[in-house]
């Protein structure tokens, strides 16, 4: 059972000045990126609505749990109003509060959410309800209502994640069904898009994984003949010789003596017999797993496209077969290989499974050592440890 996990709230006003920290309390969910409960918590206890913006400390080396501490906005008026509740910060917090840091997202910054709120407002003719859910160096995320009755999110990524709106519009034109509706795009890698409704397939059963694999290979299927446009238009291009060269440049300042060296020095010889079993590149998704497809009735519809790339089609396979649970990963590949021969008549696809598995999860190393390169420091807990678990998966895989 995870750890629960108490927050602080160290507390800066719109204005930028700081305040001190609110009295710890415990959140409702473990993890570390959900700011809905906070929010709701805060303003239970206080009566005040805060924003959170950002990661300062965490007690534990990763989520979930333990004790965390963020940085969170107020309006002065109500940061003055709490102030016989706040305490002094140490030197240490205060100069994470409010130093600079060129590797901060957007929407991190006091001020951000609030400039992205008012392009949503915008947008949709005015906000009746504006709610926080997440926020964390990989996305902000917040639940609209629209004057008009609308439902509808804004989603806000870093400059990384920004081909994520390109793939969106792809999907919109292509496989709309399949998609988010993305009603408008703006500046600093801002996105609304309208609800979807239905649940996200966390616990998805056996046959539902062997649906999610059909969809997602009526979409590569529809991928084939814009691969160029779409790699033109900024997603990432991590087809063999492009991947062998970004894992080596990504993870080559990490690697050390790790024994995943043995799989990095071989990794063209390896993709060499993965071309070998004749399946085409793709748009592949990233992070296919059931927590990013959402569902109602026979509609499914795939979630955050930030992970995505061009590449080959067995990357989703192996996120979709492990997040399936070993009673029903033999059946779903099984699915998803059947699919892939049918379409693409001689192809080897259990063989390309097999091959690919190392490879995926070295990939995944390089996926979060890339991640690490491109955040502020204080919000490094989040990814550190995945780089070393994927490391010794791939050397124990390959």
């Amino acid at each position: 059972m995870d750890a629960p996990r108490v927050v602080t709230l160290v507390i800066v006003d719109s204005a930028g000045e700081l305040h001190g920290s609110l009295p710890a309390f415990e959140a409702e969910l473990p993890y570390w990126q959900e700011a809905a409960d906070v929010v709701r918590i805060a303003a239970s206890l206080y009566g005040a609505q805060v924003v959170v913006l950002r990661l300062l400390k965490a007690e534990q080396p990763q989520s979930p749990g333990g004790a965390v501490t963020y940085l969170a906005e107020l309006d002065v008026e109500s940061a003055e109003r709490l102030q016989h509740l706040l305490s002094p910060v140490g030197e240490t917090i205060r100069a994470l509060a409010l130093g600079r840091d060129g590797l901060r997202a957007v929407y991190a910054e006091v001020g951000g959410p609030a400039e992205s709120l008012a392009w949503a407002a915008k947008v949709l003719g005015g906000l009746v309800a504006a709610e926080q859910q997440r926020t964390w160096n990989l996305s902000s995320l917040w639940r609209l209502t629209a004057k008009d009755g609308r439902r509808a999110w804004l989603k806000q990524v870093p400059g990384f994640f920004g081909h994520e709106s390109v793939v969106l519009g792809w999907l919109n034109d292509t496989v709309p069904e399949l998609a988010p509706p993305l009603l408008a795009v703006g500046p600093s890698n801002r996105q609304l898009l309208a609800d979807v409704p239905g649940r996200d397939l966390y616990d998805a059963d056996t046959d539902t994984c062997i649906e999610i694999v059909r969809q997602a290979h009526r979409l590569q299927l529809k991928s084939l003949t814009d691969l160029e446009t779409l790699v033109a238009a900024g997603v990432p291009d991590r087809r063999g010789p492009a991947l062998v060269g970004w894992i080596h440049s990504t993870l080559e300042h990490r690697i050390g003596a790790h024994p995943a060296c043995v799989l990095m020095d071989t990794l063209e010889d390896r993709f060499a017999d993965l071309d070998a079993c004749g399946l085409p590149d793709t748009l592949v998704h990233g992070d296919a797993h059931g927590g990013n497809v959402r569902a109602e009735g026979e509609r499914m519809v795939f979630l955050d496209w930030g992970d995505s790339l061009v590449g080959h089609p067995a990357f989703d396979a192996i996120t979709l077969t492990r997040s399936s649970g070993s009673a029903s990963e033999v059946a779903v590949s099984t699915a998803w290989s059947e699919r892939w021969r049918a379409s693409v008549p001689g192809c080897d696809p259990e063989r390309a499974l097999a091959l690919i598995r190392p490879i995926a999860s070295l990939r995944s190393a390089a996926v979060y050592a890339d991640f690490l390169d491109r955040i502020e420091e204080s919000e490094s807990p989040y990814h550190r440890g995945d780089v070393p678990f994927w490391l010794d998966r791939a050397a124990e895989q390959a």
